[in-house]
């Protein structure tokens, strides 16, 4: 077996996110349709274009290590997902289900926030053009993303949430 460096790690990490914003990309309308509050279907619409354009920046990098853009199965964003889908469900038409949107998506959000860290972190090491800046406004706008989630949740979908408990 040789041995396999950061320039590898690199490509394969590439690979993995690549897979995740594509399968986020599939679900974010799933979420808008469900979502109550007009604010929370905004913030999902607004993160479809963005996802989008952090998919077109992943190719941009690929296009920079001259590899193809190709997915390698992320069973970690699978599960995040599958979790989603479950919350979607189970509390489909109830006054908790903004909250537990806006759960699920921060879960995904986390996941997107780690693995652009990374990825920028080690193409910074390994001189890749503009792979750094490229890596960074994805890091950006997933963080923004975050912000915005737990501003709706605090602001709105929690309290909503939890006003259900002090009724019963």
């Amino acid at each position: 077996m040789s041995d396999k460096g950061l320039e590898n790690l690199f490509f394969d990490t590439l690979r993995d996110i690549y897979y995740a914003e594509r399968h986020i990309l599939k679900n974010l309308p799933k979420l808008e349709a469900e979502a109550a509050s007009d604010e929370l279907k905004a913030a999902f619409q607004t993160h479809t274009k963005e996802t989008q354009g952090q998919i077109d920046r992943l190719e941009k990098v690929f296009g920079l290590i001259d590899r193809p853009a190709t997915s390698k199965r992320c069973e970690a964003i699978d599960g995040i997902l599958a979790e989603g889908s479950s919350v979607l469900e189970e509390y489909k038409d109830t006054t908790a289900l903004d909250a537990g949107l806006i759960s699920s998506a921060q879960a995904v959000e986390h996941y997107e926030i780690t693995r652009y860290g990374t990825l920028r972190r080690w193409a910074k090491m390994l001189s890749i053009g503009n792979a750094y800046d490229l890596l960074t406004e994805s890091l950006e706008e997933e963080r923004r993303t975050d912000e915005l989630l737990t501003k709706i949740a605090d602001a709105e979908a929690n309290a909503k949430a939890a006003q259900v408990a002090k009724e019963s």
